[in-house]
């Protein structure tokens, strides 16, 4: 029986697909490189930052992937841009998976400081036990930030239940040795959650506590 439910960030709980491919795209356009369209950005998103711009800007070099990065870095954390809104029901989820004594822990390719900011911005930092972000760790799909979690909080990989939208948490999950589920709303396809090893995609979060409930993680 899961104990810990390891959520993604980015596409997840937050609705934040938009403003991750406009700083994308400003960054390239602050630098004068060619500018990469919305779903070629929409792709990388659940990667590290310098993994994302790497893969998205094959063409640059070290210096150019450094000073992407920094570019994005300034538009996402301005403090003039409107935060993302949560997806209907995260917090509500949250909420009633701690009532229930869930542990509760994200891991995503999200800096500490951006994963800071939003924590700070929704309110919901004291109900995770644990997070764990790109900056800190390798980026998914390497499982260290997933197995630097259950180390954190003294737990076995079969103990864990990691919750995401990208091939890329599907594919940490079972490098880690957990299970995953999926979510349709984010930026991978259905489809293509399954194929990474998704035990099932769930189209509203609060479907994951009926799916908890209906004892599928046996």
């Amino acid at each position: 029986m899961y104990e810990l439910i390891v959520f993604d960030w980015d596409g997840t709980l937050m609705d934040s697909e938009a403003t991750i491919v406009h700083c994308l795209q400003m960054a390239a356009r602050d630098l004068g490189v060619d500018e990469p369209d919305a779903q070629r950005a929409r792709d990388v998103i659940g990667l590290g930052l310098h993994q994302a711009v790497a893969s998205l800007f094959p063409e640059a070099d070290e210096f150019q992937v450094d000073a992407l990065a920094q570019q994005y870095r300034k538009h996402f954390l301005s403090e003039d841009r409107e935060p993302s809104p949560l997806f209907p029901g995260a917090r509500e989820l949250l909420q009633e998976l701690a009532s229930r004594d869930y542990f509760l822990a994200v891991a995503t390719g999200k800096s500490r400081r951006g994963l800071d900011m939003e924590l700070k911005h929704t309110g919901l930092g004291e109900l995770f036990h644990a997070t764990r972000c790109a900056d800190e760790a390798f980026s998914k799909p390497h499982p260290q930030i997933m197995l630097d979690v259950l180390e954190h909080l003294g737990m076995d990989n079969r103990q864990a239940l990691v919750v995401g939208d990208t091939e890329y948490d599907m594919q940490m999950a079972a490098n880690a040795g957990s299970d995953a589920i999926g979510v349709s709303f984010g930026v991978h396809a259905p489809e293509r959650l399954r194929e990474h090893g998704a035990l099932t995609v769930v189209d509203e979060l609060q479907q994951i506590v009926h799916w908890l409930e209906e004892g599928r993680q046996e």
